[in-house]
């Protein structure tokens, strides 16, 4: 089992996934079709739930499938444990850049995201962890550079293919987990709720991408340059 800070590590990088701009692009479409059930309290509770559920379901199997092929190589296994902490420290510095903007890769829209939410306006909670899994998959350069160049090499350090990568799953979709529960007790003056959470994504994304350029360099230090 991981340690708590590890975890939490994780969960804050799902948060921090689900506020950035396209993420939650994807997750304003998930919360207009689960709010749909508005008029059932439970439905819009549980469909949620399913869905926050689908996300963790599909980082849990891109995890399995790529830590345990490593596993599957000895030698690559045995590599990449005993320099694993040399690559920590570049990526965490790549991808507290891409954090802070100074590194942009290519994206794209929420075009994708809209029209397969339009495909599951009749469904159900089902159709909410289906739809979880799938705006999961679509990976934005923020959600990308914080998966894979943060939490897998974290997962593979700790061993931890299921745990960290569902606790991700879990932070990421949290958003539409609180969103659709306010909306389920009426709560109003919900433009001024995203508007704050865009406000606190820009700075916690700056503070993220500081803190993982500063442990980045500490490793690289430690690890690559050996300085004690």
């Amino acid at each position: 089992m991981p340690s708590m800070p590890v975890v939490f590590s994780a969960l804050w990088l799902g948060i921090l996934t689900s506020i950035s701009p396209c993420p939650l692009a994807t997750n304003i479409v998930a919360v207009s079709f689960i709010s749909r059930g508005m008029a059932n309290p439970w439905k819009v509770f549980f469909s949620s739930l399913f869905y926050t559920f689908g996300r963790s379901l599909a980082y849990m199997g891109i995890a399995v499938v790529i830590i345990s092929s490593l596993f599957s190589l000895p030698s690559l296994s045995h590599f990449l444990e005993k320099y694993i902490n040399v690559a920590l420290g570049p990526l965490l510095i790549l991808t507290g850049m891409v954090l802070l903007n100074l590194l942009t890769l290519p994206g794209h829209g929420i075009t994708f995201q809209d029209r397969i939410g339009r495909r599951f306006q009749t469904t159900g909670p089902w159709g909410a962890l289906l739809l979880g899994s799938l705006f999961a998959l679509s990976f934005c350069p923020v959600s990308a550079a914080l998966f894979f160049g943060s939490l897998i090499p974290v997962a593979f350090a700790q061993k931890s293919a299921i745990t960290l990568p569902a606790i991700y799953g879990i932070g990421t979709g949290l958003p539409v987990f609180a969103f659709s529960v306010f909306i389920a007790i009426g709560t109003k003056n919900m433009a001024a709720a995203y508007n704050k959470i865009g406000a606190f994504e820009s700075w916690a994304r700056r503070v993220t991408g500081i803190l993982f350029i500063g442990v980045g360099v500490y490793y690289c230090l430690i690890y690559i340059f050996e300085f004690s």
